[in-house]
């Protein structure tokens, strides 16, 4: 690998693959490697403070929305005890085999569409059948996902993270080679305190912030296009430019949403909101 110069160092060694004398050997003693008959150019960690704010519904809708802009997107997900992707984009099926180049890898599911989908869920005899796993093999079954799938050509990995600051978070901040994050929340009051938690955690990793996407931000009526605060006023402006960080969308809530969650058919929703979003993940990421 080329040694880089001071100047041109991102001072991020997990997004970084040259070779240089400021790489620490614990920096690169954690990162998996990725199969050599796979190919992933940018992951981006999907995360959330705490659970229920939509983050497999942000995590779905950006893959959707970077594959209708012509990139090749994939999901992993991350979110091993309560994986819910599957059934987003309404895939049935489990995950196949092959060799590839010489080792048996693997192959994710793939959506109409042509996006790339591992999941937990994807292994079970039924969707509905728990997934009663302690932390380490939680984590050693993310690693697997990154390591051991064929990932064809990928441009955009979308990694849908579980809630919180614990294993699979750290697992995947280390093991992956994470381009940044995009934080998910919703407007409950207590969003300071949970969105900090999670820019400390990625700040303390070394992994830069995307932006803040708000879901569940408010209700338009459908007489008056009123817009509707359910949960309360939104303080996520606030928050965003105490930390230092954009918001890139307010996603309201809507019954089609809904729908297209519970009738696996996410990928022809239409999310006007996200462009932003969307913009900002090529050119931060």
């Amino acid at each position: 690998m080329a040694e880089v110069t001071s100047e041109n160092c991102t001072h991020n060694c997990n997004t970084c693959g040259a070779s240089c004398s400021s790489r620490t050997q614990e920096q690169n003693s954690f990162l998996e490697a990725l199969n050599p008959a796979s190919s992933v150019k940018k992951v981006i960690g999907v995360v959330s403070g705490k659970g229920g704010v939509g983050k497999s519904l942000v995590t779905s809708l950006l893959a959707v929305k970077m594959n209708a802009r012509g990139y090749r997107t994939a999901i992993l997900d991350a979110d091993i005890t309560g994986p819910s992707i599957p059934k987003t984009f309404g895939i049935d099926g489990g995950i196949g085999m092959a060799e590839i180049e010489g080792t048996d890898l693997m192959i994710p599911a793939v959506t109409s569409t042509g996006i790339q989908i591992m999941s937990a869920n994807l292994l079970l005899e039924n969707d509905t059948d728990p997934v009663i796993w302690r932390g380490p093999v939680i984590a050693g079954a993310v690693k697997q996902f990154w390591s051991e799938a064929y990932w064809k050509d990928i441009d955009y990995m979308f990694v849908d993270m579980p809630p919180g600051t614990g294993d699979v978070p750290l697992t995947v901040f280390q093991s992956l080679p994470v381009s940044g994050i995009i934080i998910v929340t919703s407007p409950q009051e207590l969003v300071s305190m949970i969105v900090t938690k999670a820019v400390h955690m990625a700040q303390k990793m070394d992994i830069p912030i995307i932006g803040i996407v708000e879901n569940m931000s408010y209700l338009e009526c459908p007489d008056c296009g009123k817009k509707i605060s359910v949960f309360g006023e939104s303080h996520i402006d606030d928050v965003a430019q105490e930390a230092g960080i954009p918001v890139l969308a307010k996603i309201p809530i809507e019954p089609a949403t809904a729908r297209a969650v519970d009738d696996g058919s996410v990928e022809y929703l239409e999310a006007p909101w996200l462009e932003e979003a969307a913009e900002a993940i090529v050119k931060e990421a």
